[in-house]
């Protein structure tokens, strides 16, 4: 494990089991939250101009990101006031997501989430949402977030479904990798 990205990744592991120990949405925790974030944002970014991108890399990116999502759900569900349809949404957008990664697994014997537009949107749209709950809390940002969440769960499904070969770094339905 030569690569800098890697003990990034490791490092938002690491911070993102710290965040069990702050005050959710305290100044602390959005410190060490908008570390997390930025570490997301850079560690990719690193591995490909010091060309050293690697399975294990993107492996441990998408394990760091699970374990935050995972932290912050247990943190700020209980702190925000969602209304049924919008958690009936989610549990329907996560249910979508399930059976893609089951069909990835079916398919090509591999856990793999794709890197899509789509699916970065709504990774900046999900890390903005605590930072806007430290300050307003909208239900309009949870429709949003939820749209743009169905959209990119549905189209990564339709490619899981009609591809024949696995490209994780494929951009989206109609775009080029």
């Amino acid at each position: 494990m030569k690569s800098i990205a890697n003990y990034i990744s490791i490092s938002r592991i690491i911070l993102s089991f710290s965040l069990v120990f702050t005050k959710p949405l305290g100044t602390v925790f959005i410190v060490i939250y908008l570390i997390c974030g930025i570490s997301d944002m850079i560690d990719g970014f690193i591995a490909r101009k010091t060309n050293t991108t690697s399975k294990l890399g993107e492996k441990l990116d998408s394990v760091a990101d699970f374990i935050m999502v995972v932290i912050l759900i247990i943190l700020l569900y209980p702190i925000i006031n969602l209304p049924v349809q919008i958690i009936i949404w989610v549990i329907i957008i996560t249910v979508i997501r399930i059976v893609s990664i089951i069909i990835v697994y079916i398919k090509y014997k591999k856990l793999a989430i794709l890197h899509t537009n789509g699916n970065k949107m709504t990774g900046l749209l999900l890390f903005i949402l605590p930072l806007s709950l430290a300050f307003f809390q909208s239900d309009l940002f949870f429709y949003i977030i939820c749209l743009v969440a169905s959209f990119s769960s549905l189209e990564e499904l339709t490619i899981h479904l009609i591809s024949k070969e696995l490209n994780v770094n494929k951009k989206g339905m109609f775009l080029k990798s």
